[in-house]
């Protein structure tokens, strides 16, 4: 199935997805027989793609070692009230082999869901996790040679860091500016025999889907890899792991699309190195946490950089956007972020609102009540981006401007699409007062005739606007806190 350009995208949680099916219908529900009536609501939503999150088979090892975790089962009991250790299914990036989970449906079940999702018109995406797996995977017994190897040295210096496995000692994986994950077994990103393996591991999952969300990406570049484990690891390869299997996938599968979960700035790399998306970590912290002026300042990138991004408010990684915006401020991030150029991932809940985050370990969620406003919220803007094929045209980031005794205009954002020869303008109040500004739209065909804005948002139609004027002075706008508009120019 190919992705259409900067596609929208939904995560969603599959093992507690399929468990309240199972709830609802009251019966054994799984990928292979999932109602259509359900895969007729996701595609109600006007997206490109869904993102089956954890469909690969959990380590009961990983389970064991993620219910006894004293700080882990504090935090399953904060997320549900009512928790048991049934609840515990295991880390879905704790992966025992990349096979579909039986409980899910096993490979059957994901190709019907496949077919299902692609009889709709949307594409599948799944996960890879290279840099780990789980301490109970073939690959610890039967090539220990591809894992970071320890001593017994390192087992009485760092047993929160080291395990044996069968003759082997080797390391748990990590992120090198935290603790390792206890549950997991570091792979070596520089044994040839184990970019080998994952080669092989990748091109498996691409017979089974049309993309792979690839988990940490960053972990696995050369230097990155080198500077976390050091000598360990052995010679650095002349060439990076995504280099060469990007590659070879891609002569294979020509679409298959690669995104990456990916930080600390290193997205151009990972792009240079053959993937489709990256994570857009930097305008989520800074619309989480700062204002207009730092996220126009984000926006000024390359339009071609800015296209190979994942914009996001929340996933299964983040807290819920519910819980960390306000109402008004998720709708004008929301506004904003649906539409920038970028591929654009959404999180099954968010369109209804939910506020409780759930660890990746547990199979089930408390139940909440859905934000009827919300979801109308949302399934409007979505329907808005298809309609129009906004993502069709071409995007410009635009400059606002005020009057020496009102400077609010650095509360707004602003940027038109062309799409088509149709003029849209995007302009959002990020901030929780009232903002008046001009857009500046230096744009010669505005010239000598009246134009009619008509705002999709709200509907309401400002006939008569001026050409001139808002070829010369911009266009003005008043919004008041969190407001926005997103306007279609016609010329009259």
């Amino acid at each position: 199935m190919p992705w259409p350009r900067q596609p929208v995208i939904y995560e969603i949680n599959t093992w507690i997805w399929i468990g309240e099916l199972r709830k609802k219908y009251e019966r054994g529900i799984h990928l292979g027989n999932v109602p259509a009536s359900e895969w007729d609501a996701i595609a109600d939503l006007n997206l490109d793609g869904v993102w089956l999150m954890g469909v690969w088979e959990r380590s009961p090892a990983g389970q064991n070692i993620s219910a006894t975790k004293p700080e882990l089962v504090g935090e399953y009991k904060r997320e549900l009230p009512d928790f048991t250790d049934a609840d515990v299914v295991g880390s879905p990036y704790c992966v025992h082999e990349y096979k579909v989970d039986a409980y899910l449906g096993g490979p059957a079940g994901l190709a019907a869901a496949r077919a299902q999702l692609r009889s709709r018109g949307l594409a599948l995406l799944l996960d890879f996790v290279p840099n780990h797996v789980a301490p109970d995977h073939a690959w610890t017994v039967t090539h220990p040679e591809y894992f970071i190897r320890g001593n017994e040295e390192d087992c009485r210096r760092a047993p929160d860091e080291f395990f044996r496995a069968g003759t082997a000692i080797i390391a748990n994986g990590r992120d090198p500016y935290f603790a390792p994950w206890s549950d997991t077994a570091q792979l070596n990103a520089f044994n040839p025999g184990l970019r080998q393996a994952a080669l092989q591991t990748v091109n498996s999952i691409s017979s089974q889907c049309d993309g792979v969300r690839c988990d940490m990406a960053m972990l696995l570049m050369n230097r990155i890899f080198a500077q976390t484990w050091g000598g360990r690891a052995g010679s650095i390869p002349v060439t990076d792991y995504w280099v060469d299997l990007i590659a070879t996938i891609r002569k294979k599968y020509p679409a298959f699309l690669f995104v990456a979960e990916a930080y600390w700035d290193l997205e151009s790399e990972l792009i240079a190195q053959g993937f489709d998306y990256c994570y857009d970590k930097r305008l989520y912290d800074r619309l989480v946490h700062e204002n207009a002026d730092s996220i126009h300042a984000h926006l000024v990138a390359d339009v071609t950089y800015q296209e190979h991004m994942v914009r996001f408010l929340e996933n299964h990684d983040e807290p819920r956007a519910a819980a960390v915006f306000s109402p008004a401020r998720e709708r004008a991030a929301a506004v904003a972020l649906m539409t920038l150029p970028g591929a654009k991932l959404l999180h099954e809940g968010q369109l209804e609102g939910r506020k409780v985050h759930v660890a990746v370990q547990l199979g089930r969620r408390p139940d909440e009540a859905v934000n009827a406003e919300l979801r109308q919220f949302y399934r409007k803007l979505l329907d808005l981006v298809k309609e129009t094929s906004l993502r069709a045209g071409n995007w410009i980031l635009c400059s606002v401007c005020g009057w020496s005794d009102n400077q609010s205009c650095s509360n707004l954002l602003a940027w038109r699409w062309n799409v088509s020869g149709q003029g849209h303008v995007v302009v959002v109040n990020f901030c929780d007062q009232t903002s008046q500004g001009r857009v500046q739209l230096p744009l010669s065909e505005l010239r000598d005739r009246q134009w009619e804005l008509q705002d999709l948002l709200s509907g309401t139609i400002f006939s008569h606007r001026d050409g001139n004027e808002m070829f010369e002075q911009g266009l003005f706008v008043d919004l008041p806190a969190w407001g926005a508009h997103w306007f279609r120019l016609q010329g009259m």
